[in-house]
């Protein structure tokens, strides 16, 4: 394992914990050694240690496990997300394409690596050729922004809240945004006032919405040319990747019905780290012989054009009075309420 050492807090019990791992090599801050679990040496001495005419023990498959990356999702379980080179390979290609991505692209990295909508980005522009131009955090928006003009960004992931704080900014006039050439948003769906003010600040640039769990990278986009159409959607299914919505008894349902989404395709998940219990209910049999598709646990609904509406998380829904009530469509009312600026049902 190679980690900051300023993050050490986070990675320490684990890596203490963990029967495989017989390395932690740690950038940046030093840390202790561990009393009990893998060796602990510097990045400096591990590179000085290694053997640069060693053969790789084994040739890698794109079925081996590329990353194990660990989300909590709803339910505040950690859970480490088996992925291969083909999931990782297919989700790369699958994103660039439908954003048409280029090599002469200039890529803005604000979001944490650890994560697979920051981690993305890397591998998207390592495939293309494209620039990383990588800043730790939002947190000095007015920096970010310098460097977004310096840079010669052209384009902007983010989430809403780092698109709510551009909102309250008041100097976005003296920043040049003209080579932006695309803004994305995921992680939350983003709030309609959230898209007019992206496009407000961004005019030339692309905005896509887009929806998707770390099970799978990605499921749906909504493409720029649908947002005023169409702007409560989180889109269409990507690239190589088929999905549809089944009922409590796992019966298809028709347009407009809400139901928990299914996702099929070369994106999803191996399984759950050292998890089979919980691997078991989310990865089930799909149409084909041996084939394992993916259940979302995530209420949506399609319309009768195949475009895809987040509704909630089944683990979020709330029971009252015999109906259920879905947060995230009460958070969606309130936050066009003049004067509101974020929102949270619970």
């Amino acid at each position: 394992l190679i980690a900051d050492g300023l993050l050490s807090r986070v990675f320490a019990p684990i890596a203490a914990d963990s029967k495989y791992l017989k390395a932690l090599i740690v950038a940046g801050k030093p840390l202790s050694p561990l009393d009990t679990g893998p060796t602990t040496m510097s990045f400096d001495e591990a590179v000085a240690s290694g053997d640069t005419h060693a053969p790789p023990p084994r040739t890698c498959i794109d079925i081996d496990l590329a990353a194990i990356i660990y989300t909590s999702g709803s339910t505040g379980d950690p859970k480490g997300v088996m992925l291969t080179h083909r999931n990782m390979i297919t989700a790369a290609t699958s994103v660039s394409t439908y954003l048409r991505m280029a090599e002469d692209d200039v890529v803005l990295c604000v979001l944490p690596l650890s994560f697979d909508y920051g981690l993305y980005q890397m591998l998207m522009s390592y495939r293309l050729g494209a620039r990383l131009v990588v800043e730790r955090s939002f947190t000095f928006p007015a920096q970010v922004l310098k460097v977004v003009v310096d840079e010669q960004v052209t384009s902007f992931p983010g989430v809403p809240t780092i698109f709510a704080i551009l909102g309250e900014l008041k100097n976005l006039a003296d920043y040049d945004f003209s080579r932006i050439r695309f803004v994305t948003n995921t992680a939350a769906a983003l709030p309609v006032k959230h898209i007019d003010l992206l496009r407000k600040i961004f005019p030339k640039a692309r905005v896509y919405s887009m929806y998707g769990l770390t099970e799978c990278k990605r499921c749906t986009y909504l493409p720029p040319e649908d947002i005023e159409r169409k702007p409560t959607s989180v889109g269409i299914a990507i690239p190589n990747t088929e999905m549809w919505i089944v009922n409590e008894k796992d019966e298809r349902v028709g347009p407009n019905e809400v139901g928990q989404l299914v996702i099929r395709g070369a994106t999803v998940m191996r399984g759950y780290w050292e998890k089979p219990e919980q691997t078991a209910k989310k990865l089930k049999p799909g149409p084909l012989p041996g084939e394992l598709v993916l259940y979302t646990g995530d209420y949506c609904k399609m319309d009768e054009e195949g475009y895809l509406y987040f509704v909630g998380r089944m683990d979020d829904v709330i029971k009252s009075r015999g109906e259920k009530v879905a947060p995230k469509e009460v958070e969606n009312a309130i936050v066009h309420i003049p004067g509101v600026k974020e929102v949270a049902v619970i």
